[in-house]
């Protein structure tokens, strides 16, 4: 029994690892889906409009996925780079989670997803929450603006009706519902009357989706497509009046796919042309920066939890419209920051220089960051002594045959790698999910197909396979405990840096997937082991019995 008593004991760490990683997984998976702003309950206030408009109206094109380097392409899209060279142009750049909802909810309200209080992963339609912080379609109603939406349905949720003048709303996302959205809204460019009109053309995105992404051949076809599209919508306007802003929500990784913090995925094409445009190449500018230069070009309200500033300099104002503008962007940062104070219990301290914008989020971002420093102090201590306790008790716990369950757990991680970048085409971030199983059914298969390399090389390594059972299952074992003390290191830095899970605001989107991709390894490590102890043991037992036959 006393020989037994390791392995029963390894077996139960094996069922607590396996317990602890499909809870705090799911958790951590819930709770993103789940998060919401700190001002969910308490908004900011509207402001004071900004001014008077300077443009009959403001016709947002919003091309979904369109990427930046794309969008450059002039034998592509010849019509989007022609209103570029006429018109005001920047390099836009976002923040993950690069999803739809969280980009369209950014351009909307002028606030990161942490503060937008939009949806953090795409959510299907009946579950997308009822929308709670200011926005550019309030802004423009409360102006008495007529305004008007064109695009995927989910916009009927993510922008308040009572604020939507007229309205066509489509679940389709190909070439053929760009066709519907884009009929629905040229009579009202013709009309004039609208003052803020949305279109949302989708194809794109549904070619980096469902046509092999932005390397297939059929992602420049669907772009050349929107960019016909977006020739009828400007020939429609009258330019000399009206303001045309082209732009997108995310971009998309090489194999097609976005929602995580990878660079490519987090540029996008920002065109203004018409009525009021002052043009130029503006280089880079935010996505935070859209909803306040719109809501200046309308002279409506600068939306209540803005964080980006209106670029002035794009518009053809006067002097006395610009500190007007300031004017109004001073106290709507104030209100912001007295907000961001209360809603996270820390104190925001502006020191205001020349930038009211800058010096107001630099001292919001102190305010998170001294919180996150205050609580991430103690779990780093005890991460670190976790972390350090099991590696030691691993590592004496595989004595003798420590190098070689090194080299085991070292061909685990370059066999499980190898096979996620260069033959799966992943990257480490939620671009490459496709969705929840997908994600777990790769990462068990990954696993598995490591797991087996790395311990045919401890098996061969130690002779194990001319153990008996005990041996053998023990060997086994002990191989798996020293695996999952090394993987359990990403897991713990995910915890030091993020928490457990998501509460109060967004995680570190690199860090935090790294803890979710290795708490999944974790468990199938874990179910596979109980498995390899069982087979280990069997095959000592056949052995053995093979040699005690031959001996006699």
């Amino acid at each position: 029994m006393k020989k037994r008593t390791p392995i029963i004991v390894g077996i139960i760490i094996f069922l607590v690892v396996i317990g602890v990683s499909y809870f705090w997984a799911t958790g951590l998976m819930d709770s993103v889906y789940a998060y919401r702003s700190p001002f969910r309950n308490s908004p900011p206030v509207p402001g004071e409009a900004s001014g008077s408009p300077i443009t009959r109206s403001v016709v947002i094109v919003l091309i979904d996925a369109l990427r930046q380097d794309t969008s450059m392409k002039t034998d592509v899209m010849p019509f989007l780079n022609q209103l570029r060279n006429e018109g005001a142009s920047g390099m836009m750049h976002s923040r993950p989670p690069s999803y739809s909802e969280p980009g369209y909810t950014v351009l909307l309200t002028g606030a990161w997803p942490d503060l937008s209080d939009g949806p953090v992963i795409n959510l299907d339609y009946t579950d997308i929450p009822e929308f709670t912080q200011d926005d550019i379609f309030s802004a423009a109603h409360r102006e008495g603006l007529l305004t008007a939406v064109s695009g995927f349905y989910w916009f009927e949720k993510l922008i308040p009706q009572e604020a939507v003048t007229a309205s066509f709303y489509t679940s389709g996302e190909d070439q053929v519902a760009d066709r519907e959205v884009t009929d629905a809204a040229l009579p009202w460019l013709q009309e004039g009357k609208y003052h803020l009109v949305l279109i949302h053309l989708d194809q794109v995105d549904y070619a980096g989706h469902h046509e092999g992404g932005p390397i297939d051949p059929r992602w420049d076809a669907a772009a050349m497509r929107t960019d016909g599209l977006l020739k009828e919508i400007a020939s429609t306007m009258d330019l000399t009046q009206d303001t045309l802003l082209v732009l997108s929500d995310h971009g998309q990784i090489d194999q097609g796919g976005h929602g995580g913090q990878d660079p490519i995925v987090l540029l996008e094409p920002f065109v203004m042309a018409g009525r009021g445009v002052i043009p130029g190449n503006y280089g880079d500018i935010n996505m935070v920066d859209v909803a306040p230069t719109i809501a200046a070009a309308l002279g409506a309200n600068i939306p209540a939890t803005d964080q980006g500033r209106p670029m002035v300099e794009m518009l053809d104002i006067t002097l006395e419209q610009v500190d007007k503008i300031n004017q109004v962007l001073s106290k709507q940062q104030a209100q912001l920051a007295t907000a961001y104070e209360t809603a996270i219990g820390q104190s925001v301290n502006v020191v205001v220089t020349s930038d009211i914008v800058h010096d107001t989020q630099a001292a919001m971002d102190t305010a998170r960051d001294s919180r996150l420093n205050r609580e991430q102090l103690p779990r780093g201590i005890f991460a670190i002594i976790f972390v350090l306790l099991i590696i030691n008790l691993a590592s004496l716990y595989a004595r003798p045959h420590f190098a070689w369950f090194l080299a085991g757990v070292v061909t685990y991680l370059v066999v499980f790698n190898v096979k996620y970048i260069y033959i799966d085409h992943k990257t480490y971030s939620l671009s490459s999910v496709l969705d929840a199983t997908n994600l777990i059914v790769s990462t068990a298969i990954t696993t598995f197909i490591a797991v087996v390399f790395a311990w045919l090389l401890v098996l061969l390594g130690t002779k194990a396979y001319k153990y008996n059972a005990h041996q053998a299952a023990s060997m086994a074992m002990k191989f798996i405990l020293a695996t999952l003390s090394i993987l359990s290191i990403p897991i713990f830095i995910h915890y030091v840096i993020n928490g457990a899970i998501v509460t109060w605001t967004l995680p570190d989107f690199l860090t935090s997937f790294l803890g979710l991709l290795f708490l999944i390894q974790s468990l199938m490590v874990a179910i596979i082991g109980i498995l390899l102890v069982g087979l280990s043991a069997l095959m000592g037992f056949i052995i053995n019995r093979k040699k005690v036959y031959q001996e006699n």
